[in-house]
């Protein structure tokens, strides 16, 4: 995890700010230095491993130690319910590939304070604007349509709310996909640290996706834009997201057998 850990930690040394990779450290909550802690999961013994008992969750096991999920806290076995139905709804259902990342053009939609204020709009105001107004809104993301501007909300198809999210969350969201990696660290220490790390790398490829389809001109950052106002740009954008729906498949099911372990 150093190779995204490290550059992070040293741009915040220089009070850099970063469009595209900034999110997965501020947005999560999930700080560098737990990132880079491991944790085994259920059903390894650890030997000469004394300090993992500081951990909560653990406990010894003959002549070594072990993660336990019965003594694990009473809010790991609630968070590992939902989240395991969460996920099982979400991979029962064929993904959406009509939206075309128009949430980011949502969330600057006739304002005059977008999100990055410091990055450019590709199209301008008035060309983000006709963007929006040019193609249904289809998101399906509470966590994203949130921060839809007031004018771009009543514009969406869908009312996500909190309450609605495993009813409506679904594969080919990238936002859903990229929460795995929250969903991981949630789990923590009962999820392996594999498997949290694995979660991280396809949410770094996915927030990638994000902001190259999103209305700003991130030329700056070494980022080509994926020019969903275009039919040639959504095709490349539908691919894409199909593609990291596939990814995530192996992903969720993966998390849903350490949801299991900590319920069982």
């Amino acid at each position: 995890m150093a190779v995204f850990t490290g550059p992070h930690r040293e741009r915040r040394r220089r009070r850099e700010p970063h469009p595209v990779m900034d999110f997965l450290f501020t947005y999560y909550s999930h700080k560098p230095v737990r990132l880079e802690q491991w944790d085994p999961g259920p059903g390894v013994v650890l030997h000469d491993a004394e300090e993992f008992l500081d951990r909560p969750g653990y406990r010894r096991d003959g002549v070594g130690v072990r993660f336990d999920p019965a003594c694990a806290p009473d809010r790991l076995r609630a968070t590992a319910e939902f989240v395991h139905g969460l996920l099982a709804a979400t991979l029962e259902r064929a993904p959406r590939l009509g939206c075309f990342g128009l949430h980011e053009w949502a969330m600057v939609y006739r304002t005059d304070a977008p999100r990055h204020g410091a990055v450019p709009l590709r199209l301008g105001a008035a060309g983000t604007d006709e963007v929006v107004e040019s193609m249904p809104v289809r998101c399906t993301h509470f966590d994203a349509y949130r921060f839809f501007t007031e004018s771009a909300a009543p514009r969406n198809a869908l009312t996500p709310t909190r309450e609605r999210q495993t009813e409506l969350e679904q594969p080919g969201c990238l936002h859903a996909n990229m929460d795995l990696y929250k969903w991981a660290y949630k789990l923590a220490p009962g999820c392996p640290s594999d498997l949290t790390a694995d979660c991280f790398e396809l949410a770094v490829d996915v927030r990638e996706l994000d902001m190259r389809a999103s209305p700003y001109d991130l030329a700056a950052h070494g980022y080509t834009p994926v020019r969903i106002e275009t039919p040639e740009g959504r095709a490349d954008y539908a691919r894409a997201q199909a593609g990291f729906a596939e990814r995530a498949a192996p992903l969720r099911r993966r998390l849903m057998a350490v949801c299991a372990s900590l319920t069982h």
